[in-house]
């Protein structure tokens, strides 16, 4: 008899351009994108959006799960889309794309997806590679690029579960991002769900 294999839907959201594409692009190497500071060697793989969902099979907890990944470019309506998890995008180099968040994504989740306290969302910041430190213009008039705390602290305001920041062309931090991503994703499927204390687990 086959194996029953859970299926978690993982919806993206966020300003066009903050980098999602290149997360999903980067998220087909799958734990083996280990990443560093330089640019790697090789093109990431080209996904087109019809192609949504994108599909990745991941074994962990002793048993496989298969992630559902869409985003706004989805052809099916993503409003429409009931996910069992919610990724807020934004671009660190591009302020505007985090005071997004907030001021309208967050109100989307809030009207159009079956809203609870149990529906796990982690803001995510994308294109780490690309940020600099400020310069003192930037400092005195908070410009520039958005700086790990202020990206947390904007998080912890919309009462999101989970921050984290990755670089998806160079894949620094992405295997940390996809093993978060996964484990919550996971806990989905349990019956304490997504916000209860998960165990250890590896991303093969």
């Amino acid at each position: 008899m086959a194996l029953d294999i859970p299926e978690v839907k993982i919806l993206l959201l966020g300003d066009a351009e903050v980098g999602k594409s290149t997360f999903l692009s980067r998220l087909t190497l799958g734990a083996h994108s280990h990443g560093g500071d330089d640019l790697p060697p090789y093109v990431l793989p080209a996904l087109r959006d019809l192609d949504q969902p994108f599909t990745f099979d991941i074994r962990m907890y002793n048993r496989p799960y298969r992630f559902l990944f869409y985003d706004t470019a989805s052809p099916e309506n993503y409003t429409l889309l009931r996910p069992d998890f919610l990724i807020l995008c934004f671009d660190i180099t591009r302020r505007e794309t985090l005071f997004a968040l907030s001021s309208h994504w967050k109100k989307l989740v809030e009207g159009h997806f079956n809203y609870d306290e149990a529906l796990p969302v982690m803001v995510l910041g994308l294109k780490r590679d690309l940020r600099r430190e400020w310069s003192e213009e930037e400092r005195v008039n908070r410009g520039g690029s958005v700086m790990p705390q202020e990206g947390l602290r904007v998080a912890q305001e919309m009462r999101c579960d989970r921050y984290a920041e990755c670089s998806a062309l160079t894949g620094k931090l992405c295997r940390e991002v996809l093993e978060d991503v996964a484990k919550t994703a996971a806990r989905t499927t349990t019956e304490k769900g997504a916000k209860s204390d998960g165990t250890a687990c590896s991303v093969m």
